[in-house]
């Protein structure tokens, strides 16, 4: 049985949604917690329009992309979790309009 194929143009669709609820979850909210989310579904969204382009092209170019925004998104989930901590622990909220007011 053959696997499902799927037009490019529906993927890419399905992509930039994905990439515009995180652009507006990413505007609309002060939480650091729901922006670090809305990083993660903007990432995962173009890691999905890369893989499709790579396999409608039948290159291993998209997942090899893939891979590479895998490790970024793993080290800025590293990172942002680490300054959540320092935030909750300084601050007692998670809300950036407080973040802002971090001084050197």
């Amino acid at each position: 049985m053959e696997g499902l194929n799927v037009p490019l143009n529906h993927i890419l669709l399905v992509s930039s949604l994905l990439f515009a609820i995180g652009m507006l979850g990413l505007m609309i909210r002060r939480n650091i917690i729901f922006i670090l989310m809305s990083l993660e579904v903007m990432l995962n969204s173009a890691a999905l329009a890369f893989v499709a382009a790579g396999a409608h092209w039948g290159q291993p170019d998209g997942q090899v992309v893939f891979m590479l925004i895998l490790t970024v998104a793993a080290a800025e989930v590293a990172v942002g979790l680490g300054l959540v901590l320092q935030v909750q622990k300084r601050f007692k909220t998670l809300d950036m309009d407080y973040a802002n007011r971090m001084r050197g």
